[in-house]
């Protein structure tokens, strides 16, 4: 039959209307069902439905599964092969025909598998209720009438011995000693004893010894009369030394003045259903593609780790990931990207077998080991470097031969001062070190370095709101001419005044501001502001005030709105244009042609200056660079810097010294003025002046100063 399309519900109505039909069929079909064909229907259909419901539901639970096959048993449809259809069913149609949908979410199919044991394990349960309450009232009956009703012991041992002797489950008498006193034949065919065998036994000698001590533990408080029944799942070992798996039930029989007289255990062999229990859960718990625990075991093992941590047991893991796994997938396909996965889970589980170490994949081309080690950091680079040798060696999946590698986060610490989620999070983060350091290599944790990224994520997220309440500020640095010492302009530079840092320098926000494009806000809020102070020294000393030199970022550059932007500043400060001067670095007008290009030429039309910051360390192109309207160039502070006149490197003092004089010849060429920053000594001033350079900028003619400090130089 063709499962229905879905009507728009979270799952289908008429999907589950035809599964709870087909279902319905099965069980008539299977054997006898003491249901009307209609009364059928209108028990399984809403069954259909809180199953889907259970599938779909935010927080998932095995309980309606478990209920749901509780509800059949009670129902009374207990033949076997109902339990096999259902459970059959659950995993071949279900998905297809009720949520055909969300058919292939991988995260619903483990759910399936959980509610095909919840389903199970509900039926059996309920199944072995009704029996085990049936059977043990017929016991219970069975005793109390001989003890109570002297008359009637012949019928009464008669009934005990029919049940005793013909119920599908073992029952077993023992005294309080622990010595078995009998057992009927189906106790006995459990084991592979006979009768009178097992009558020479003491329970003692049958219990496994995984279990031992606390079923002990139970058997005393019942003899001891601390409780009067006791229920478990245990193991016992059979004659030939196999293990079966039980469901034991045992209660105390007591004297009429309440001591203990002997107990009385019914036991039903669950070993199948254990079994089928124990292969659901390793498909819930085990990626389907590679065979490895995926991240729910990893995370349960995980938890156990640190549960059962003490006080200096050390935890680490490597957290790996494949290098360009994506491209593998988009050149060759998804089917061969599945193929290298199963190849790598393979190596991985391979390089760290025999250390007891846990290989888990994450999801995608995400896998993790949890290193079980005591010999600390060293023993998780270790596993690290195995790790990268062995995604490293060549692949060969049908006729490709395919060249992977991985990078590595590796966390190691005190089991005490971390947490599970710390963990992985601190994982992630040396993943993406490792990454952006170059691929194909491992990094470690560091506390400190991840401090520094989270208040640099921190600083970065507060950045637009930083904006928006006013909390940065202008400093002003003079540029002064080396000819007189008179000041003819000043460079504009951004502070932050942090509310709780104090005041934090361009260094640690401006590469943030361009990484987030807030540098286009944060810009023109410079640029205004600048113009603003600029036109207030121009209205009061209109005859000595200086040029503003504004910053320009390559994000500002290529902006396509810069022009207007620049000439709505002018206009509503009221600063005259060439007052104004943009300083735009080598790389963000050099190689550039067509709207960037045009755009400096319309700046230039309004009549400002524009200068080249940091000349002397990009990639000057001469014949391109006679093309731009360029008034001014400022060498790079390092060559500035190299002239100290110490006579501590004579040679390099030199070398800098004829450097700076050739870029000061090639600004004078092109008719361009040449402003020299990073000037610290007299000497330097000195040199820079001999070399015919035309201003200066650096501490020694003055820090970065507050507006009002740059109008008291002007008075």
């Amino acid at each position: 039959m063709r499962a229905p399309e879905p009507d728009g519900r979270d799952f289908s109505r008429p999907g589950a209307v035809a599964y709870a039909a087909e279902w319905a069929r099965a069980v008539r079909r299977i054997g006898f069902v003491p249901l009307s064909a209609a009364e059928t229907d209108r028990l399984l259909l809403p069954l259909t439905e809180r199953l889907a419901e259970a599938v779909l539901a935010p927080t998932f639970s095995a309980r309606a599964a478990q209920e749901v096959g509780r509800t059949l048993v009670e129902a009374h449809l207990t033949e076997p092969g109902v339990l096999d259809w259902s459970v059959q069913a659950l995993g071949d149609r279900f998905l297809p025909w009720v949520l055909p949908a969300r058919a292939e979410v991988p995260e619903l199919r483990e759910r399936i598998a959980l509610v095909q044991g919840g389903f199970a394990a509900g039926f059996a349960r309920a199944l072995r209720d009704r029996v085990f309450s049936q059977q043990e009232r017929i016991a219970r009956s069975a005793w109390q009438a001989r003890d109570t009703v002297e008359q009637a012991l012949r019928d009464s041992e008669a009934r005990f011995r029919a049940v005793f002797t013909g119920a599908a489950i073992g029952i077993g008498i023992a005294g309080v000693d622990g010595q078995i006193i009998d057992v009927n034949q189906s106790f006995a065919d459990m084991l592979g004893y006979t009768v009178d065998e097992l009558r020479r036994i003491n329970v003692s000698a049958l219990f496994h010894p995984d279990d031992a001590a606390g079923m002990w533990e139970i058997y005393q408080e019942l003899i001891e009369g601390k409780r009067d029944s006791a229920r478990v799942e245990k193991r016992y070992y059979r004659k030939d030394g196999s293990v079966v798996w039980t469901d034991l039930a045992v209660s105390l029989i007591r004297y009429d003045d309440g001591r203990p007289r002997f107990t009385v255990a019914m036991i039903e062999d669950i070993t199948e259903r254990y079994e089928l229990q124990q292969r659901l859960r390793f498909q819930a718990l085990h990626d389907p593609l590679t065979g490895l625990p995926n991240r729910t075991l990893f995370f349960e093992t995980l938890g156990e780790v640190f549960g059962a941590a003490g006080p200096e047991q050390r935890v680490g893991l490597c957290f790996i990931d494949l290098d360009g796994f994506k491209a593998v997938n988009d050149s060759l396909g998804h089917d061969l990207g599945d193929r290298l996965l199963k190849v790598i889970a393979r190596r991985l589980s391979d390089c760290v077998s025999g250390r007891g170490h846990l290989v888990a994949r994450m999801g995608g081309d995400e896998f993790v080991i949890l290193v079980d080690s005591d010999g600390g950091l060293d023993d998780a680079v270790e596993v690290a470097e195995l790790a990268l040798a062995a995604v490293s060696a060549p692949v060969h999946v049908e006729d490709q031969q395919l060249a992977v590698s991985a990078s590595i986060g590796i966390v190691e610490c005190p089991a005490a001062e971390t947490n599970v989620g710390e963990l992985m999070k601190a994982a992630d983060t040396t993943l993406y070190w490792a990454k952006a350091e170059g691929r194909g290599r491992w990094a470690v944790y560091d506390p400190e370095r991840s401090a520094a990224d989270i208040a640099r994520s921190a600083l970065a997220a507060n950045l637009p709101a930083a904006l928006d309440r006013g909390e940065f500020v202008l400093h002003y640095q003079p540029i002064v001419s080396l000819l007189d010492g008179t000041m003819v302009a000043v460079e504009a530079l951004v502070r932050w005044q942090h509310p709780e840092l104090g005041l934090i320098g361009p260094d640690r926000f401006i590469g943030l501001a361009e990484e987030t494009g807030l540098i286009i806000r944060l810009g023109a809020w410079v640029l205004r502001q600048a113009c603003r102070d600029a036109e207030a020294w121009h209205r009061a000393y209109p005859d000595t005030t200086p040029v503003v030199s504004v910053n320009l970022a390559a994000r500002q550059a290529d902006d396509p709105a810069i022009v207007e932007t620049v000439a709505e500043a002018l206009q509503h400060t009221g600063l005259p244009a060439e007052l104004l001067q943009l300083e735009l670095t080598e790389s963000a007008v050099m190689g550039s042609a067509g709207e960037p290009l045009r755009a400096l030429h319309q700046l230039a039309d309004l009549g400002l200056r524009l200068a080249i910051d940091d000349f002397g360390t990009g990639y000057s192109n001469l014949a391109y660079f006679r093309r731009l309207p360029i008034h001014c160039v400022k060498l790079a502070g390092p060559f500035v810097e190299g002239i100290r006149g110490d006579g501590a490197d004579a040679v390099a003092d030199h070398r800098d010294e004829r450097i700076v004089d050739a870029l000061v010849r090639l600004a004078h060429a092109l008719e361009l003025s040449v402003t020299a920053e990073a000037v610290e000594t007299e000497v330097q001033a000195e040199r820079l002046r001999a070399l015919r350079c035309d201003t200066g900028q650096g501490r020694l003619f003055g820090a970065p100063m507050p507006a009002d400090a740059i109008r008291t130089l002007l008075r």
